[in-house]
């Protein structure tokens, strides 16, 4: 029986794909060591890489759909990708495990049934948590800047919304800007001229380090606090942004941390993790909410199959509809999913974080 992961394989810097491929291995190395699923049948995880490019990620859902033993692919960070594979999931039938993007339409995409379910972060929620985080330290003015992708506009459509009902922060402007610009400097200057006290930034790692590096050489006094989308979590990015990231006042949305999570569970994963990888501590963990989520997405799925008694694939699908309960390590899920809402996570599960010194990202007080 087979599982399919998607992901960003060989970009430079980022680490989300391997990030919930850890999750997947340990999920999977204690399923098949309770003795897999439908009487014994065991998981093999197999991977293939879109090096955030769309039309790699629709080969391989393509690629994918024609295995016969696949029940299942998990897909990691780029909504840009994962909405391009929309239509090939769509005609293929596959059930897809969305476990670190976030725009709205990956679920919210039309498809009757809907074969697309989500552990992860959704920016409806994303945007007015780091809105009311901005209001609640007294922040009356904010800029957006934003990838110029359709998660940058997810996520613009969630800020207005959010404007519609609240009357603070007010969004002063929106500035774009383009996967690898060199500089991102003079878009973050017009938004403080523009008023903004702080800025909303949705971004990946690599142009947020950019900012960070170029923040960092202004006057104190032109500094304002970042708010950051987690888009920057799924790279090296502390270590791209180096001694910088120190000087600039950044906190950044999770839905989930290991520091904050039950010990007992904590304890539990690390001893397995260590049984497939390198992880002893949880600062060994990299883009924890990856790994998270497909632990406990993998752990909710293996009980749709029992469910399904079958690895017929939309039989899969709607099983997981019908799984009643999981208690896993991001949240009690009661139940994951149903007919009528495929998004496992809410707002509860949301926190902000900040990077320690030594680059380790932990829970903030806000």
């Amino acid at each position: 029986m087979l599982i399919g992961l998607d992901g960003e394989y060989d970009l430079d810097n980022s680490i989300s794909a391997e990030a919930v491929e850890l999750g997947l291995k340990v999920a999977i190395a204690e399923i098949n060591a309770a003795g897999g699923v439908l009487g014994g049948r065991k998981i093999q995880l197999v991977t293939r890489g879109h090096r955030s490019m769309p039309a790699r990620g629709i080969k391989n859902i393509q690629e994918f759909a024609r295995m016969p033993d696949l029940v299942a692919v998990f897909g990691g960070r780029f909504s840009p990708v994962i909405i391009e594979e929309l239509p090939t999931l769509k005609d293929a039938n596959v059930p897809f495990m969305a476990v670190w993007s976030s725009a709205d339409m990956i679920i919210d995409n039309g498809m009757s049934p809907n074969f697309a379910f989500r552990l992860s972060l959704r920016d409806s929620l994303a945007m007015p948590k780091m809105l009311s985080v901005a209001r609640k330290r007294g922040i009356e003015r904010v800029g957006l800047l934003l990838t110029n992708t359709s998660w940058g506009r997810s996520n613009l459509a969630a800020a207005n919304q959010y404007e519609q009902n609240s009357r603070l922060p007010r969004i002063v402007h929106s500035t774009w800007y383009n996967w690898r610009d060199a500089s991102l400097l003079d878009k973050y200057q017009s938004l403080r001229a523009k008023g903004a006290q702080a800025i909303i930034l949705v971004a990946n790692d690599d142009e947020a380090a950019t900012l960070v590096k170029e923040m960092a050489t202004l006057p104190a006094t032109q500094r304002v606090p970042i708010l950051s989308h987690w888009g920057i979590t799924g790279g090296e990015f502390a270590k791209q942004a180096g001694p910088a990231l120190q000087a600039v006042d950044l906190s950044v949305i999770q839905t989930f941390s290991f520091f904050q999570a039950s010990k007992e569970k904590v304890d539990h994963f690390l001893r397995q993790a260590a049984k497939v990888s390198d992880v002893r501590k949880i600062e060994d963990i990299k883009g924890p909410v990856g790994v998270a989520h497909a632990y406990d997405m993998m752990h909710i799925l293996a009980r749709a199959i029992a469910i399904a008694g079958s690895t017929d694939r939309a039989k899969v699908r709607d099983a997981m509809e019908r799984v009643s309960e999981y208690q896993g390590l991001v949240r009690h899920y009661k139940p994951p999913f149903s007919p009528a809402r495929h998004e496992a996570l809410g707002p509860e599960q949301l926190i902000m974080a900040r990077y320690r010194a030594d680059g380790v990202l932990v829970p903030s007080k806000d």
